[in-house]
């Protein structure tokens, strides 16, 4: 019998490998939903995968000062398309919820119904994209309601290498999160691998101190088509080291370039990662719906497991 996302998850010495991908529009006729599902589905039909991340989308224009490079458009109750997916690929589904729009009352209907109504238990919990705006509930008190709750949820949490540049705790900030629940974190996509390096070091090492076994990270990546959409990423706050951002820039074709760069990110961080016994994870995602970077999505989650794989095979021979 295979084993669940939850039990590859637990296990160190096996990989996971996840798509991550957008809801459709909130206006999108649900006839048309199911046939967007089927054909990233039928995409995905070429390569091995163990789960699907399904983000909940906010505006978070109050986060920065620049405006959106893409417009905002809210999208579909990420559980709605994440029961849709599981049914059609019959694979686990992570589903994101941002938490500071709902009072502690909402919050808790909304645990009932997403595990009565949807089935949907692994999750990832997000917090304020910003510490000025009205923040109805707090991350802390949104873990506290899903402890208590009596569904047997799997929680999962965020794990940003840059705010650990800037700060320097947030290894700290997952060891705390670890402490209310979470099992298992992903990554913001990686383009600056040293920043990841320095978090994952940091973590492990403190891990190592306090006599605590460290939880699995799921490092996230994604390809980049041209400037917009590296616009698009740093407005979200990914760090792009200069250098990468004018490989991408000058490149012939920029979509294989940023692949070339997420693959050498990727070896780069194994390399340095490879004595701190932390269990990684992938998670490949397209920051936008154009055909051409989904379909270079895919060719990148390839290349990305088929280095990650190789490198679990050569940790079991050491």
């Amino acid at each position: 019998m295979p084993l669940s996302l939850k039990q590859k998850i637990k296990d160190p010495k096996q990989g996971v490998y996840l798509i991550g991908t957008t809801p459709p529009k909130a206006d999108t006729a649900a006839d048309k939903v199911e046939r967007i599902a089927s054909k990233l589905l039928k995409r995905l039909n070429e390569i091995e995968f163990d789960g699907v991340v399904v983000y909940d989308i906010q505006d978070e224009s109050s986060r920065v000062a620049e405006q959106r490079p893409f417009p905002f458009h809210a999208t579909l109750d990420p559980r709605e398309y994440g029961q849709l997916l599981r049914k059609l690929a019959r694979r686990d589904v992570i589903t994101y919820k941002s938490v500071a729009q709902r009072d502690a009352e909402e919050f808790n209907q909304w645990l009932e119904t997403t595990s009565s109504d949807y089935d949907l238990h692994n999750l990832v919990l997000v917090g304020s994209p910003s510490s000025t705006g009205t923040i109805k509930l707090s991350l802390s008190e949104a873990y506290e309601q899903l402890a208590d709750h009596s569904a047997p949820f799997y929680l999962g949490g965020v794990a940003i290498a840059e705010r650990h540049a800037n700060k320097g705790n947030e290894h700290e900030r997952l060891i705390e999160k670890s402490k209310q629940g979470c099992e298992f974190f992903i990554t913001q996509a990686v383009y600056n691998a040293q920043a990841t390096i320095d978090l994952l070091t940091s973590y492990a090492r403190s891990c190592k101190q306090q006599g605590i076994t460290p939880k699995r990270i799921i490092l996230t990546f994604t390809p980049c088509g041209g400037e917009q959409t590296l616009e698009f990423m740093q407005w979200l706050g990914i760090s792009v080291p200069q250098a990468a951002k004018y490989r991408i820039l000058d490149a012939e074709n920029p979509l294989n370039e940023s692949i070339r760069i997420c693959r050498d990110n990727l070896q780069q961080i194994l390399h340095h990662c490879a004595q701190l016994d932390l269990p990684l994870g992938l998670n490949v995602e397209s920051l936008t719906n154009r055909k051409e970077e989904i379909d270079a999505s895919i060719l990148l989650f390839r290349l990305l497991k088929a280095t990650m794989e190789l490198h679990l095979a050569e940790k079991q021979v050491a």
